[in-house]
């Protein structure tokens, strides 16, 4: 498998098989899904169309293996999972290479990934020492309460495109070390980065059925293994509107489904922060990955007396920025598929319709190098109140709408005003205004001072629209057992 894999990002394109059970299914009577080069549109790899039989084998497999899995002391899984992050570590150039082919990340960003996925799987192994439960006095004599944190049994994956490697080593860890077995059903954008973790599994030697890999599309397979009396525990990093489809499917059996979702994080910057350092952080948490991170920077709230200083700085940054081949290491690579280009010129046209004004006309571009792949350039909106779409409506790339303010006040007030609710910048020197925003900012995560990037032993979580639950830390880790109370009695 690592060699196709080395062969696809060679541009030699390979069918990939399904693993199931142990097993490489390639699978090669049903139809196919391609897997495009956002930077030149060329096939790479194609994966089976996996079928809700598929998805089924996946979980009868997962289902059968997860008994003995759980039985092993916590201590020996943690051990193998750290081994699986190891052998992220040793194959990271390959790993790297496979990303930027099926995602377009540009290659210095695409091993931060890889770091960031030895990282998640890191932490899991290291926390399996740190399993605890509870033992507390009862009401009776000769009697406590036990209450024990135990694995679900059989979680479902299913991983968005803008970090196929990293979210998978995300949500996989926690998820093997508590006792659980797995599930990937992986965006079908981006198959290929969960396959190459799977084919380090076997290496390692996790055992059969513990780790499974579908591919396929979320219409057939996800809502398959969503839906199954067979899964026990549903984990989704995507969308809000899949996220929404995913949670009434898994209505009907009441399932526990934790939920990652779309961002629309505001960006707001004060008089009295420091205008170089905000400018700076806004071009980062806007502009990597092509803005196509869920806790980008997605609409900036500027106070008047510094909007004009900021805006000549911001813009002219952006302009600045390099976009090009992923391999050579621009500050921005391609979007991830043409129907997303076209939702981020949409989202444009609309605003200016609506009154925006363009302080940067970046838009799409499609001659000379550009003439293959999915390309979108740096565009600045300047908007009167938050009514335009780009001040509504999630925009997953390299486009930010801009809204002056008086105070601090209006700032929250706008910044609140969204159905979201997963991340959010502020930049002041005011301590009162942090503890403001400790008290009044209505997002799961919030940036002070500092850029995006959350840390493992934090917890990435979202309100409102943009989910339940949450990844990482310990909290993160808790979301992957139920909780079984016991009332001893030995009298």
């Amino acid at each position: 498998m690592l060699d196709k894999l080395r062969s696809a990002v060679a541009g030699t394109p390979s069918h990939l098989g399904m693993y199931i059970g142990g097993q490489w299914r390639e699978e090669a009577s049903v139809p196919t899904v391609e897997v495009e080069n956002p930077a030149h549109g060329d096939v790479v790899a194609t994966v089976p169309a996996g079928s809700p039989q598929h998805a089924e084998a996946a979980l009868d497999a997962a289902g059968e293996a997860q008994p003995a899995w759980a039985a092993i002391p916590a201590p020996e899984r943690g051990r193998l999972v750290s081994l699986l992050a190891d052998a992220v570590r040793d194959h990271r150039d390959l790993l790297a290479h496979v990303v930027v082919a099926e995602q377009g990340k540009p290659l210095n960003q695409a091993y931060g990934e890889i770091g960031a996925t030895e990282t998640f799987l890191r932490y899991a192994a290291e926390s399996a020492r740190r399993i605890e439960g509870d033992i507390m006095p009862s009401d009776a004599a000769n009697e406590e309460v036990w209450i024990r944190r135990v694995p679900y049994g059989v979680v479902v994956g299913l991983t968005a495109w803008n970090y196929p490697s990293a979210l998978t080593g995300r949500k996989l860890g926690p998820a093997l070390v508590a006792g659980n077995s797995f599930v990937l059903k992986a965006h079908e954008f981006t198959p290929l980065s969960g396959l190459a973790i799977a084919a380090l599994a076997e290496k390692v030697g996790i055992p059969a059925g513990v780790f499974n890999v579908v591919t396929g599309t979320g219409r057939s397979v996800g809502q398959a293994l969503v839906e199954s009396p067979h899964s026990d525990l549903i984990t989704m990093t995507g969308s809000t509107r899949a996220g929404r489809e995913i949670y009434a499917s898994g209505a009907a059996r009441i399932k526990p489904i934790r939920l990652e979702l779309g961002g629309k994080a505001p960006f707001i910057v004060m008089e009295d922060a420091d205008i170089d350092r905000a400018v700076e952080s806004a071009v980062t948490a806007r502009y990597t990955n092509c803005g196509q991170i869920c806790t980008c920077n997605e609409r900036m709230y500027l106070h008047r007396s510094i909007a004009q200083e900021f805006i000549e700085k911001f813009v002219a940054r952006s302009r600045a920025l390099t976009i090009g081949d992923p391999l050579d290491n621009p500050d921005i690579g391609p979007k991830i598929s043409g129907p997303e280009v076209d939702k981020i010129a949409d989202i444009v046209r609309r605003s200016v319709k609506a009154g925006a004004e363009v302080l940067l006309e970046g838009g799409r571009l499609t001659e000379g190098v550009y003439s293959k792949g999915h390309w979108y350039a740096p565009t600045v909106l300047l908007a009167r109140d938050n009514a335009i779409p780009a001040m509504r409506e999630e925009i997953f790339g390299p486009v930010v709408p801009i809204v002056i303010v008086d105070d601090f006040e209006q700032a929250l007030r706008l910044a609140n005003d969204s159905d979201f609710g997963l991340s959010a910048y502020v930049y002041t020197g005011s301590l009162k205004r942090l503890m403001r925003v400790a008290a009044e900012l209505e997002f799961g995560e919030i940036y002070f001072n500092r850029t995006n990037g959350e840390l493992i032993q934090g917890f990435h979580t979202g309100w409102g629209q943009s989910g339940l639950g949450g990844e990482d830390g310990k909290y993160g880790l808790d979301g992957y057992f139920q909780k079984k109370t016991m009332y001893v009695n030995w009298s």
